[in-house]
């Protein structure tokens, strides 16, 4: 039985785990309770849940009061906005969100570049003005459930987090990316990945549960490496990009390639020329390719790829070889079937969401 907002959450104490299926009721719920349509807001509440079904919880219900409500309490999101179609090449198309939630506009734009790809091979869909949309990877995900190869690219809008190299200041945001493509028998490939070392949200739990980082995430204005991840929001270390100080140029190209792919040709604010350090006017672009529309092989030579990989003797007996999403697979396999798990804090903040939204909080396995 479903928990009442009413009920105190007496289990909490050492975290629990939660039915998914009422994870996503409870989070849709409340998308629902400050204005999204509920389509939308159920959409939105796969896209936020996915990371802790797949466990990047610094990307799920952990930015639930930390990022999205906030965007809500500040009227920086509009629950009911409509993208507006501002080019239509066919193949590539450029949309405005209007600061439609994120969560939900992501998925919508690779469904539609996904649309394109059935009859061009490949679809592009620009998008500007758009929120903050979680884990990448779930958006590419969409393409994959029809057979294709998903990349997905969003910037920070106006918001600065991490320096170039040799600069003094920040200049652009984390910039992430994703691509993902089936695999055949095999779970599907998922590339997920932030252009600096760590995103901010891995950086900020560790801060919040007293755990340090490893050195070559933060660095301090002398380039000395920080393992205290409160120094970060403290304004006292920088993250530093992938590739650690050494390789740094690599992880900065990368996160450049981001804003020119992701917001330079979307038109959407640039976070070298942001002047509200925010994370609004988020530039993101949605790619699905149809390899099928040019041969037939895809398939077969997807499954041998992955499974070439799979089969490769492992250095260590017992650490068999794997590639990204694989992981992220199974975890999500074992948590639909055996719940959710939750920390005690993130239970207890969901806790007080319900009860000032006056929905059920999910029932504890």
């Amino acid at each position: 039985m479903t928990l009442l907002a009413a009920d105190p959450p007496e289990q909490a104490a050492d975290g629990v785990r939660v039915h998914y299926a009422e994870l996503i009721d409870f989070t849709t719920a409340v998308f629902a309770a400050h204005g999204v349509p509920r389509a939308r807001a159920h959409a939105a509440a796969r896209a936020l849940c996915h990371g802790d079904l797949t466990g990047m919880e610094s990307h799920g219900l952990a930015n639930l009061t930390r990022l999205y409500l906030p965007l809500f309490a500040e009227g920086r999101v509009e629950p009911r906005a409509d993208p507006r179609v501002l080019a239509d090449r066919g193949a590539a198309v450029l949309l405005d969100a209007g600061r439609a939630l994120g969560l939900w506009s992501a998925g919508a734009a690779m469904d539609l570049a996904a649309d394109r790809a059935e009859s061009y091979g490949i679809g592009m869909v620009s998008v500007r003005g758009a929120t903050h949309f979680g884990c990448a990877g779930h958006h590419a995900l969409r393409a994959v459930e029809r057979g294709m190869i998903g990349l997905v690219a969003a910037n920070c809008g106006g918001q600065r987090i991490a320096r170039p190299p040799g600069g003094a200041v920040p200049m652009l945001g984390t910039n992430p990316l994703s691509v993902a493509a089936p695999a055949g028998p095999h779970p599907p490939f998922v590339l997920d990945m932030s252009t600096t070392a760590a995103p901010t949200g891995r950086v900020r739990r560790a801060a919040r549960e007293g755990r340090t980082v490893p050195a070559g995430l933060l660095a301090d204005d002398a380039g000395r490496a920080v393992t205290d991840p409160a120094e970060f929001d403290a304004g006292r270390a920088h993250l530093l990009w992938l590739g650690g100080a050494a390789g740094q140029y690599k992880g900065f190209g990368l996160g450049l390639a981001v804003e020119v792919l992701a917001a330079l040709v979307a038109g959407a604010g640039l976070g070298p020329l942001g002047e509200t350090g925010r994370d609004d006017d988020i530039g993101f672009v949605t790619v699905a390719i149809a390899p099928d529309t040019l041969h037939d092989r895809t398939p077969a030579d997807a499954a041998a790829l992955f499974g070439a990989l799979l089969d490769c003797p492992p250095a260590e007996p017992g650490e068999p070889v794997r590639y990204p999403g694989w992981h992220e697979h199974e975890r999500a396999r074992e948590r639909m079937r055996d719940g959710v798990p939750l920390g005690r804090d993130l239970y207890g903040e969901l806790y007080e969401v319900a009860v000032r939204t006056g929905v059920a909080v999910p029932e504890q396995r």
